[in-house]
């Protein structure tokens, strides 16, 4: 992809869904999710269109992505119900992409093709590992047949592109599950992955048992993973288009390159994040207060931000450099460049300068970036002296 088709990606409507219902909770998981409250599950859909309700029609949507959670746990109706509440609140333009998330085991060729039908054309497989005793350690309830499965039952019925998370670094995986990891997933045709590092993250069950004298996760190895997935997924066409992402051309997730150009998006359900007229917007994440606040017709804002003026170019700086294709230069890349962090980060060949953009040249140095970007005081104030 090239950087001006990257940067177009700003001016595209989008919006997120967050469906947060699951069948157990991976011991690895952080997110705003639930298990054993199926009960609830209507209410919440409820909630959702009441929410879509109280939003002001916008432009006509260009993406829309389902997360979670795991959207296919809840009925196809019900997600119907919610992708028509935003065409009729808010349109959707002609090829819109329309994503959810899905698990291996519940992705029959029934419920495919009912998805497709209601209007789905891409899904997100939270494959993880083809790695049978990973799956087991990670908490996962498929195997690696279910993945195949699940993958040619979405090509079958339609599903325009199809794509599969990976998470790499799990105690106990070996170089070679890794690589037959890597390698089955390309052998699928897919035409997306992501590769993710396992973290413990606190609150976590996995984090817990960390804390408690577990084997946690070994950042140099994870480096060393991270290498062979970008090595093998290169081979095989899937070029690494942001720092856990790699597509074919044509195939990148569009609602996620909205986020990274700074582009506008909707956000609908507990917990879930949102960008609109210079604003970040966060739902609350319990999903008993967001229902409670939606039933009483109020917006279930837990916060929001005013994202303008210096701030606004670090945050475009910021979600910019994820891409590979970086950012446009400005206020914000000049000062970083400039920068005591900025120079050492040139001088270690972690960023460089390629035109007019300033570029990660070593991914798994972006969160080092990052550091330095939202350490920016303000922007660089030149003065002309004349002798």
């Amino acid at each position: 992809m090239t950087p001006e088709r990257a940067d177009e990606f700003s001016t595209v409507p989008a919006a997120y869904v967050h469906v947060p219902f699951c069948s157990a909770v991976c011991p690895y998981c952080d997110f705003a999710v639930v298990a054993g409250r199926d009960d609830l599950i209507e209410r919440y859909v409820g909630a959702l269109l009441g929410e879509i309700a109280l939003t002001e029609p916008w432009r006509p949507l260009g993406a829309v992505y389902f997360g979670g959670g795991t959207p296919s746990h809840i009925e196809s109706a019900l997600l119907g119900s919610v992708l028509t509440a935003l065409e009729d609140t808010h349109g959707l333009e002609p090829g819109a992409e329309v994503s959810l998330e899905a698990n291996p085991e519940d992705f029959t060729a029934g419920r495919a093709q009912e998805l497709v039908e209601i209007g789905f054309n891409r899904v997100s497989f939270g494959a993880q590992s083809f790695d049978e005793g990973i799956l087991v350690a990670l908490g996962r309830r498929h195997d690696a047949f279910d993945i195949q499965t699940s993958v040619e039952n979405a090509i079958e019925a339609g599903f325009e592109r199809t794509s599969i998370d990976l998470i790499f670094g799990t105690p106990g995986e070996t170089d070679r599950s890794w690589i037959e990891t890597v390698s089955s997933a390309v052998d699928l045709g897919i035409g997306h992955v992501s590769c993710y590092a396992l973290t413990a993250e606190r609150g976590t069950a996995l984090g817990r048992e960390v804390q408690d004298g577990a084997p946690g996760p070994d950042p140099d190895l994870q480096a060393d993973r991270y290498e062979v997935a970008d090595r093998l997924l290169e081979e095989a066409g899937l070029q690494r288009y942001e720092v856990s992402n790699w597509a074919r051309d044509g195939e990148e997730c569009r609602y996620n390159m909205v986020v990274w150009a700074q582009g506008e998006y909707e956000a609908y359900g507990n917990g879930a994040h949102g960008f609109r007229e210079g604003r970040r917007f966060r739902n609350h994440r319990r999903v008993d207060a967001y229902v409670e606040h939606v039933e009483k017709r109020l917006l279930p804002r837990a916060g929001t931000d005013r994202i303008a003026g210096w701030d606004g170019e670090l945050d475009r700086v910021f979600v910019g450099l994820r891409r590979s294709v970086g950012v446009e230069k400005g206020e914000g890349t000049e000062a970083l460049l400039a920068s005591v962090e900025g120079k050492s980060l040139v001088n270690a060949g972690v960023i460089a300068s390629r035109g007019n953009r300033l570029v990660v040249t070593r991914p798994l140095l972006t969160d080092a970036v990052h550091r330095s970007v939202m350490a920016l005081s303000g922007p660089i104030v030149r003065s002309d002296s004349h002798a």
